[in-house]
């Protein structure tokens, strides 16, 4: 009996700290929704609530038995500034990441710069152009199999909303690493087009740097803001708007959907004064 005591509490310690570490653990979000082709305008707004960029999302299914899905996510910039994402994922049960790839450029960005990640391989490249000098960083990661980049959207539409839900992401920045993003329902609110009412379940995310970096961070205003995300909610859930950074040294944006405007020519013009 003496003997058996310390077995027994090595065990239960033993047990509590896999429970405990399995909770820091991403999880893969399971398919309830199936991603299919999709064309959306976008606007980016600042702080001011100014429109700084308009955009677009498009979404095709290249291998309906792979489930391979390619997203493409660009605004243009007023002052000239480019944001592209090309994402590229399954949705055989669960999502998986594939590849991401991201280029910015131009003065709305602290730096120029163009990201790579192969999700199989777990390789990740990273091209920065700052004041005229290039640098070049490629570094190997584990890669969890929930990593999510170009990704959280599409989670959102598909995450249970009455729990927290934890996945992975790679801050693909010059020194490239794996941080968790910890997503929590809010309280959902509601919005109205013309007569036709609908819900918007809100969520934040929070992005966590684990280790000693993550605990310098916010001593040094490195620590990435808190993302909110509001998405329709209805059998068919939608995305609708998207309040944070598009990457690490961004300022916080707003992105919303917008309708085109037709473009009007000259007879078209020249009625409208009439």
């Amino acid at each position: 009996m003496v003997t058996s005591q310390p077995w027994t509490l090595r065990t239960l310690a033993l047990c509590l700290s896999l429970i405990l570490s399995s909770n820091l653990l991403g999880e893969t979000v399971p398919v309830r929704h199936v991603e299919g082709v999709t064309l959306g305008f976008l606007v980016l707004r600042n702080s001011d609530g100014q429109i700084i960029a308009n955009g677009e999302l498009k979404q095709v299914v290249k291998d309906k038995d792979a489930g391979l899905v390619i997203s493409d996510m660009q605004f243009r910039f007023k002052d000239g500034s480019i944001y592209d994402e090309i994402t590229k994922f399954t949705q055989n049960g669960t999502f998986r990441l594939v590849s991401d790839q991201v280029v910015q450029k131009g003065p709305s960005f602290k730096q120029d710069s163009e990201s790579w990640i192969d999700a199989a391989s777990g390789k990740v490249t990273v091209r920065t152009v700052e004041k005229g000098k290039k640098k070049e960083t490629t570094k190997h990661l584990d890669l969890p199999p929930d990593v999510c980049n170009g990704l959280l959207n599409t989670l959102l539409k598909n995450v249970d909303s009455n729990r927290e839900t934890t996945v992975s992401m790679v801050a693909a920045s010059t020194s490239p690493r794996v941080v968790k993003l910890n997503i929590f329902p809010e309280q959902a609110k509601s919005f109205s087009i013309g007569l036709i009412k609908h819900e918007a379940q809100h969520y934040r995310v929070k992005v966590k740097i684990e280790g000693v970096a993550g605990a310098i961070a916010p001593l040094i205003g490195k620590q990435p803001a808190d993302i909110q995300v509001w998405i329709v909610k209805s059998e068919a859930p939608t995305f609708l708007e998207f309040e944070g950074q598009l990457s690490q040294d961004a300022p916080v944006w707003r992105m919303q959907l917008t309708a085109p405007q037709p473009d009007l020519t000259a007879s078209d013009a020249e009625s409208g004064k009439r």
